[in-house]
């Protein structure tokens, strides 16, 4: 099992989602815990992240059935990251209603010695300086990927670039390429992109699909066409996890975007974790068959 370890860091939340159907209240979510569900199914998880005291029962045992090393999940005391947010019926736009810090407020994790030595590392969207504090805690690390949003790249660019530098694969979406990189042109986007160091980069295009960018070389991989979205929260973070464990098993960059379309395509179909914790593998796969046909057509 050693081989296909992945390390995830990022936040642990308790969401309320309303969409034009629906409301759910205080439901788990959290880049870390979207990324570690997806990677789960496939690889063994190490989760980093904090809770409160107020954190369920029911949802520490869905950590447990994911993963197979919590011992940097800290539990404080007080209240668990809270994030509430309102979707329009176009899915386009979405409104934050609150941000609840919480614990997360001062989470600062300290590695473990074996976490340390995880050979394939997800920072998922989280703080820049907290994604640079982990990376200078591990060592005899093969592949180091991030996430990251348009509130970072707003306030912490710098800082970034700092991170982006210490990475093998960047993660983002299209809008978020655009405003890095201050060019409208993929293409132009990805060479920036690599000009800050890694040679691998993920342009995410929605409903079209994804872009990798893999040295001087171009892949175009496509979609899991979904006829009914119900919560798109959360789907960038399984789209992660799933390239992360893809990558902890050996396999190609465009196997593992294939796997994270896949998973996210499972998570935009339920309210919150339900669709993509609850997918077999061969719902999986099956799903990957289809997306394997997209590829550079």
């Amino acid at each position: 099992m050693d081989k296909n370890r992945t390390l995830i860091v990022g936040s642990i939340g308790l969401d309320t989602i309303e969409t034009v159907s629906d409301r759910k209240e205080s439901i788990l979510g959290g880049s870390a815990t979207y990324a570690t569900i997806a990677a789960g199914k496939s690889s063994s998880v190490h989760l980093v992240g904090i809770v409160g005291s107020d954190f369920p029962g029911n949802a520490m045992k869905i950590f447990e059935q994911s993963t197979v090393d919590l011992s940097n999940l800290d539990k404080k005391k007080g209240e668990t990251f809270r994030w509430g947010a309102k979707y329009a019926s176009d899915w386009d736009n979405r409104e934050t209603l609150f941000t609840e810090l919480g614990v997360f407020k001062d989470f600062n994790p300290v590695l473990t010695e074996r976490n340390k030595e995880v050979p394939v590392i997800f920072l998922a969207n989280i703080h820049p300086q907290l994604q640079l504090s982990v990376l200078n805690q591990c060592n005899k690390n093969e592949c180091v990927i991030i996430d990251t949003m348009n509130l970072w790249i707003d306030t912490e660019k710098q800082k970034l670039k700092e991170v982006i530098s210490n990475c093998d694969v960047l993660i983002l979406n299209e809008f978020e390429a655009e405003q890095f990189t201050r060019r409208k042109d993929h293409d132009d986007q990805g060479t920036v992109l690599q000009s800050l160091g890694p040679q691998n980069i993920i342009i995410k295009c929605g409903s079209k699909g994804a872009k990798l960018y893999s040295g001087h070389r171009l892949d175009t991989i496509g979609v899991f066409p979904v006829d009914n979205v119900i919560d798109p929260t959360g789907a960038g973070d399984a789209f992660g996890g799933g390239v992360a464990s893809s990558l902890a098993n050996g396999e190609t960059l465009i196997e593992s975007i294939i796997n994270g379309t896949a998973l996210a395509s499972l998570t935009i179909e339920g309210f919150g974790i339900d669709t993509v914790y609850d997918a077999s593998l061969e719902e999986v796969n099956k799903r990957k068959e289809h997306i394997r046909t997209t590829l550079n057509s």
